[in-house]
């Protein structure tokens, strides 16, 4: 393959930023992480036959010594990025990605949906792996480094895969992990709280997130946006500074317009308007935000280049994400149970203003708050869990190293009515138990996870079989 920027003489058979996994041929990043410092490996690398090393400019250590090509970037990032989208070589023709708080999951995977019913070959690729046409289970992939970033999408080329759609984290765009991706559009759903455990302020966050539009979308690419969110000003700026194109979505007048959302049992009858052609659909999904994620989709197919009429009538067909406003069981007299990934403050907030719009009796939610990650967002959570529902019942979600019992404390001081039910499973039994014909219980924070976990160790857990595990013990049948 293309030498990824080393000495002309030098023959790479691959690249690592991990020393263990260094093998004959091998191009090492030494590079500074959260939890260790890959200069620190940089004999280990050598030992087990790196022919070239990259490290931070003045970062390999003076008691070791390289005989070996070293290549030093006040930005190793980035330049190891480069240096794996070089090494491949080769990426489907049409990639798009989308960065926000919330939604990119949905976004990425209504797009691959709507695509495939286009009859592309189209993939998603984000926190639910690489999933899309003729692919097997094979393609397992979360948050990826950038080899294993590049790596799949070599592979996504060689199946034929023409078009993916990609989810760009904060912790992504901060680490220039996307970088070297040839990106012909790039979404923006919304900001609010979250990651604030890495990136310590909202302005960093932030920054993160607009790294996107600022750097990777190219200067011929397209910039979709949600008109009806905060950022959406500082957005159109860089649009504007850059000359990109820019196609906006939202409840508010722009490109993509739902000027009229009426819940229905299903989801919601909507109208939108266009780019001044009006559509009647039967959006089959819960949740109002559903709606602006399945605009956000559509925003960026058409700014990949399909015509808006072959592809707003799909939106009909749109089939619900793992785990997102998921409807688990619907027990006899009506009640109806969700599961969602909401792990935000403000995700939260608009699932269970959503699910209001859908039912006729009380909402009953269980959630808790993850360790080791952002305190300050469990008060917040517990505040509007306690302000927009009827019960709520605080839970443990993923502990890691920290104490479960202070956890819930800390979302519990700000919803001093919630009961407390440490153990997810009997939380979850309590919520089926309370509910009434026409009340909805809302499962929240784990969404499509198969696992819990507790210290070190990583627990099988679904919320999904647990409620309905839980439903037939109550012999309720879901429908």
């Amino acid at each position: 393959m293309p030498n990824p920027g080393i000495p002309d003489d030098t023959e790479v058979a691959g690249l690592t930023a991990d020393s263990r996994d260094v093998r004959k041929g091998f191009l090492f990043a030494a590079i500074q992480g959260t939890q260790a410092d890959g200069r620190s490996y940089i004999g280990d690398a050598i030992s087990a036959g790196a022919v070239a090393i990259l490290t931070q400019a003045g970062g390999v250590h003076e008691n070791i010594d390289t005989n070996i090509p070293v290549i030093t970037d006040a930005n190793p990032r980035q330049r190891f990025a480069r240096m794996a989208a070089r090494f491949y070589n080769s990426q489907p023709s049409t990639i798009a990605a989308v960065t926000g708080t919330n939604g990119k999951t949905s976004v990425v995977h209504f797009a691959q949906q709507l695509w495939a019913s286009l009859g592309c070959k189209a993939a998603a690729l984000g926190t639910l792996g690489v999933i899309g046409t003729d692919l097997t289970d094979d393609f397992k992939l979360t948050t990826p480094d950038p080899v294993k970033l590049h790596q799949t999408l070599f592979e996504l080329q060689k199946l034929g895969i023409d078009y993916v759609a990609c989810e760009a984290s904060s912790h992504g765009l901060a680490q220039y992990r996307l970088d070297g991706l040839k990106i012909k559009a790039g979404a923006f759903t919304n900001l609010s709280r979250d990651h604030l455990d890495y990136h310590q302020t909202t302005g960093a966050y932030r920054t993160a997130k607009l790294r996107l539009f600022n750097e990777l979308v190219p200067d011929d690419g397209t910039i979709v946006v949600n008109i009806d969110s905060d950022m959406y000003a500082a957005i159109a700026e860089i649009a504007n500074e850059r000359s990109l194109q820019r196609i906006t979505y939202g409840f508010e007048a722009s490109d993509l317009h739902c000027f009229e959302a009426i819940p229905s049992e299903g989801g919601w009858h909507i109208k939108l308007n266009v780019l001044g052609t009006v559509y009647g659909i039967e959006f089959p999904l819960h949740g109002r935000f559903q709606i602006a994620n399945a605009l956000c989709a559509a925003g960026l197919v058409i700014a990949c280049g399909i015509n808006p009429g072959d592809v707003i009538p799909l939106l009909a067909d749109l089939k619900v994400v793992p785990g997102r406003m998921e409807r688990a069981a619907f027990l006899e007299g009506g009640a109806q149970i969700f599961v969602d990934y909401a792990h935000t403050p403000e995700a939260l907030r608009t699932a269970l203003k959503s699910l209001r719009a859908h039912i006729s009796g009380r909402i009953v939610v269980v959630f808790g708050c993850g360790g080791d990650r952002d305190k300050g967002k469990r008060p917040e959570m517990g505040e509007i869990a306690c302000s927009l529902a009827d019960t709520v019942i605080v839970t443990d979600d993923n502990p890691r190293s920290e104490d479960a019992t202070a956890i819930r404390q800390d979302i519990l001081r700000a919803c001093p009515t919630a009961r407390e039910i440490g153990d997810r499973s009997t939380a979850i039994l309590t919520g089926v138990e309370l509910l009434h014909p026409g009340d909805v219980l809302f499962v929240a924070g784990k969404g499509h996870e198969t696992g819990q976990i507790i210290d070190q160790k990583t627990l099988l857990f679904n919320d999904m079989n647990v409620i309905r595990d839980a439903v037939r013990v109550h012999e309720r049948v879901p429908s």
